[in-house]
């Protein structure tokens, strides 16, 4: 598996409390990157290979996330049908923590992430958007920002 890194955005603070314990050390030095209020609301994940191994990495951001302090939901907006019960369950997610919304007649999932960001009611939202444009990305960090929550849009490869 070949891991691609994309030097044009900072590490947004999504997974800081990841990096923290792995090493004392940043992996990439940034120099001195000035972030937008839009950029630490935002982040992206591409993960490509076997959708088994892609679960398997994904499981423990998951499992992270969904044991949150933050008394909100973890929503999973549109999740892949591989995302079951049963896998949220096997693989150790707080699942009274989680929503799982999926998009009824005549609403897509953009739509839904943006409305579920703006509620509030989530400390963060993730989406399976893909290809992510730019006025994307936007449009979920603003929603996020409106929010006070994290947008995370996934994609699997």
């Amino acid at each position: 598996m070949q891991v691609q890194q994309s030097f044009e955005r900072p590490q947004l603070p999504l997974f800081d409390a990841f990096l923290a314990g792995a090493s004392s050390e940043p992996l990439v030095a940034t120099g001195d990157i000035s972030r937008s209020e839009n950029d630490q609301a935002f982040s992206e994940l591409a993960l490509r290979g076997a959708a088994g191994h892609c679960l398997h990495l994904l499981a423990p951001i998951l499992r992270e996330l969904s044991q949150n302090q933050d008394a909100r939901w973890l929503t999973l907006v549109a999740p892949p049908a591989s995302l079951t019960q049963s896998w949220l369950r096997d693989a150790g997610l707080n699942r009274e923590r989680i929503l799982l919304l999926h998009p009824r007649q005549g609403q897509n999932a953009l739509e839904l992430a943006e409305e579920a960001l703006k509620l509030g009611r989530s400390h963060t939202v993730i989406s399976w958007l893909h290809p992510v444009e730019c006025s994307t990305r936007q449009r979920l960090a603003q929603a996020a920002n409106a929010g006070g929550a994290q947008s995370l849009n996934i994609s699997l490869g």
